[in-house]
């Protein structure tokens, strides 16, 4: 139209001149439009040369395998995950995944063939989804007229679809009840005259018929022969009577097709007719279908929603690898592996500047470089889709409108281009359609050439690509790159930590750091020559600029220092709090089941005191009777004698008891005693758990520091009571406390003993053996028995008997118990076990 108005102001004269300026004009516009085409389609052919390089498309594979229609499955399988093409559109496949994310209980679209389920998932869904269902036509009535006329299996045309239909098929069910009552009543009368074996009606060439012997067909006059059995014996025959009722059929059944045909036609132009709907829906379901996948991603991954931002700053925390974090989480899952603590991939960090534009990373080969340079790649295209990421806290990075990548050989023989002319050719078309939105990801820039102008080269790359991209991240060998930083604050250095210890890389991002090689480092380990090291390192002295020598050995020293300082103290307070809760949780469970313990502990005492009184009294019994037995048979001189004998015995009984509950006679004075690193006491505090001295009483707090299993902690003195057995040092002003009358005569005992007395015999009565006066050290360990006997020794009660039950076994603990009865000051004579005591020695205590 305005070209109309241009033809219709201007002259003759003036069109003459203006009309070669028009078709210039149209050719500069065709040539831009050619220009901006060829642009586009070397931006596509590049992007998707990219997400093939940074294997998107195994990463689509992982979504797929959470998508529930058919349709989505083979989308992602084909890599065709949706993608932003605009920051708003990848906050709303964001949101999508998030909604999707805190559903307690995802739709499932497995069933999509179904048109019900399918609009009925859709609706209940409007609500986390209202963006994606606002607009659809959900064609209810064309579902319903789907319904009304087929079942639900989409098998068959049901009768009410039309009333033709309807009268049709209830007219041949009608004749085909008539024509089988005709055939079977025929097929009788034929068995009957022996003309079949039984009687049969079937199909033959779309007719009833009836079978009939060769031989008799002669039964059916005028009847139409069909078809014969392979043999020649069996005819299939249509009776005469037949005829008019299969015709009647046959018609009936093209009638019915030709309906059925006819309603499917109305129903498919219905649907031709709603086709953009359908697909439009389709669209939907299968947006719905991605974001519930993505979202079940996210949880397999532990992922975290990422954050756009308008800046062109990178903050992302302790991401891994999606595609190397594969293999770790199923074995994870077989080792029930928690997330944090899968070994493989090592999470890093990326932390870029928003002023900066070009990153380098440097190191040595293996460290990690390229495939940190995949992750950060990867990530940003995951956000692009709208997925979440690997990673902990909530990541940061911009929306790039493309990102392209040079990783890998690009050697093509076809077109005589080496490797390094493969790199150039691809740099050089990514910097011809590249924004000041795009990501450019370059792999050992300036490599495959000679070093010098290797460096020059990559250096002007670099300065080009600064001012026309967002950010661009390129690996190097070379270190005159790392000294770019030092003239253009828009450039960052980053490094892949190695350690000198293990001399292996440790896979982290150093950022703001400059790597090592560490060849001469790695060729002395391995063992050359020192002088081949040493002249190398000459070598290395004059090739290198004396500043960046200092600085990058400086540096990278004092990184490694601060590092190794900061784990150290990082593990220290890890083992403190670790052994504080440890000690916390064993003292909680001790003080929980304090009260229990001591109940237990009270109903055994009354059992085994129980089983003592019972025990007891049939030996008290045993002695009476005994003595009722043998009064009748004894004489008047002798009965004296036996009842002292009795006496005895019943003295015998109760002293051995006696002295049992005497063991613990005397208790120590706790403010008066010391103990020294490693006596074994009883302490209160604990519920008088036996426990052991690991840190002497301190000289002024009253405490000290005990053990009970692996428990260490400080009590008072007042809540300790030494075992019977630990040397006590008693102070010039301690004195005994005797809780019973029997404590003074043992006391005497033990005086009377000590001063050699051999004045006195001690008189034991009758040797009886009971649990009280009975250690039993079978199956213990020579230590054990040692220090089990000697404890019973010394609780047991003066002028008292003890029985050893050491039994035969390897003889071992035997032995031990026998150089135990010797040299303990306590035993007086020992009886070692015979035919009438076999494995149990008896011991006289003092």
């Amino acid at each position: 139209m305005e070209l109309c108005n241009v033809f219709s102001i201007t002259t003759p004269m003036k069109l003459k001149h203006s009309y070669p300026n028009l078709k210039t004009q149209a050719r500069l516009v065709k040539c831009s439009a050619d220009t901006t085409n060829r642009r586009l389609k070397l931006a596509e052919s590049l992007q998707d040369e990219t997400f093939r390089i940074l294997e998107w498309p195994s990463v689509c594979t992982q979504v797929s395998s959470f998508t529930s229609t058919t349709m989505g499955t083979s989308a992602a399988l084909d890599g065709l995950v949706p993608i932003g093409r605009s920051p708003e559109e990848s906050r709303r496949l964001l949101n999508q995944t998030s909604a999707a994310f805190a559903l307690p209980f995802p739709p499932d679209f497995s069933g999509i063939e179904d048109v019900s389920d399918i609009i009925e998932s859709s609706v209940a869904l409007e609500e986390d989804f209202s963006p994606i269902g606002k607009n659809c036509n959900f064609l209810t009535d064309l579902e319903q007229k789907i319904e009304y006329c087929i079942d639900s299996k989409f098998s068959t045309i049901l009768d009410r679809a039309s009333e033709d239909l309807e009268i049709i098929r209830s007219e041949r069910k009608s004749n085909m009840e008539d024509l089988d009552s005709l055939l079977k009543d025929i097929s009788t009368k034929i068995f009957l005259a022996g003309g079949i074996d039984k009687p049969l009606v079937t199909k033959r060439r779309s007719r009833m018929c009836v079978g009939i012997r060769a031989s008799h067909k002669s039964l059916l006059p005028n009847g139409v022969v069909l078809d014969v059995s392979s043999s020649g014996a069996t005819y299939f025959m249509e009776p005469k009577e037949a005829v008019d009722l299969n015709n009647m059929e046959v018609r009936l059944s093209n009638a019915e097709r030709v309906e059925e045909q006819a309603i499917l036609g109305l129903l498919t132009s219905e649907i031709s007719q709603s086709e953009s709907e359908i697909k439009y829906l389709l669209d939907r379901v299968l947006e719905v279908d991605f974001a519930i996948a993505r979202a079940a991603h996210a949880r397999w991954i532990n992922g975290v929603c990422p954050l756009i931002c308008g800046s062109g700053s990178v903050d992302i925390e302790g991401i891994r690898h999606p595609l190397l974090l594969e293999a770790s989480l199923k074995q994870g899952v077989m080792g029930h592996q928690s997330f944090d603590s899968l070994p493989f991939p090592v999470p890093i960090d990326i932390k870029v500047r928003d002023e900066t534009r070009v990153v380098v990373i440097s190191g040595p080969n293996t460290g990690g470089k390229t495939a940190s340079m995949k992750t950060l790649g990867l990530a940003s295209i995951m956000l692009k889709a709208g997925m979440y990421l690997p990673a902990r806290n909530q990541p940061t990075l911009p929306w790039f409108d493309l990102i392209l990548a040079d990783i890998g050989d690009h050697q093509s023989l076809e077109q005589s281009l080496s490797t390094f002319s493969g790199h150039l050719s691809r740099i050089c078309k990514m910097l011809e359609v590249t924004s000041r939105q795009s990501l450019i990801l370059i792999d050992e820039i300036g490599s495959g050439t000679d070093p010098s102008e290797g460096v020059a080269l990559s250096t002007s790359i670099l300065e080009y690509v600064k001012d026309r991209v967002n950010l661009a991240v390129t690996t190097t060998h070379y270190a005159d790159l790392s000294l770019l930083k030092e003239k253009n604050s828009q450039y960052e250095n980053a490094a892949m930590e190695f350690s000198l210890e293990t001399l292996q890389p440790t896979y982290k991002i150093l950022w703001g750091s400059t790597g090592e090689s560490n060849a001469l480092t790695i060729a002395k380990s391995i063992g050359f020559d020192e002088k081949i090291v040493e002249r190398a390192q000459t070598w290395v002295k004059r090739l290198m600029p004396d500043k960046a020598e200092k600085r990058k050995g400086l540096l990278y020293q004092s990184l490694m220092e601060e590092k190794n300082r900061l784990e150290i103290q990082a593990n220290r307070a890890a083992d403190i709090y670790s052994n504080t809760m440890t000690l916390y949780n064993e003292i909680r469970d001790e003080a929980d089941d304090l009260v229990g313990r001591e109940a237990a502990l009270k109903a055994k005492e009354t059992q085994k005191i129980q089983k003592e009184i019972a025990t007891v009294k049939s030996q008290l019994e045993k002695i009476v009777e005994d003595f009722e037995a043998r009064i009748r048979t004894t004489s008047i001189d002798q009965l004296n004698t036996l009842l002292k004998e009795s006496e005895s015995a019943i003295s015998s009984i109760v002293e051995s008891h006696k002295n049992a509950e005497e063991s613990s006679v005397i208790k120590t004075d706790r403010s008066t005693f010391t103990v020294k690193l490693g006596d074994q006491v009883i302490v209160s505090g604990l519920g008088n758990k036996q426990a052991t001295i690991v840190e002497p009483p301190g000289t002024t707090d009253g405490t000290a520091l005990v053990q009970y299993g692996k428990i260490r902690v400080r009590v008072n003195l007042n809540t300790i009571t030494p075992l019977p057995n630990t040397d006590i040092i008693q102070t010039p002003n301690s004195k005994s406390n005797i809780k019973k009358q029997g404590g003074t005569r043992r006391i005497k005992s033990l005086k009377n003993l000590s001063e050699g007395s051999n004045s006195e015999v001690v008189s034991y009565g009758p040797v009886l053996q009971t649990s009280k006066n009975t250690v039993d050290l079978r199956g213990m360990r020579v230590e054990e028995a040692s220090h089990n006997l000697n404890l019973a020794i010394n609780i047991t009660g003066s002028s008292s008997v003890l029985f050893v039950i050491h039994g035969m076994g390897t003889g071992v603990v035997k032995e031990c118990a026998l150089q135990i009865l010797k040299k303990h000051p306590r035993v007086v004579k020992f009886e070692q076990d015979g035919p009438t005591n076999y494995g149990c020695t008896v011991a006289y205590i003092k």
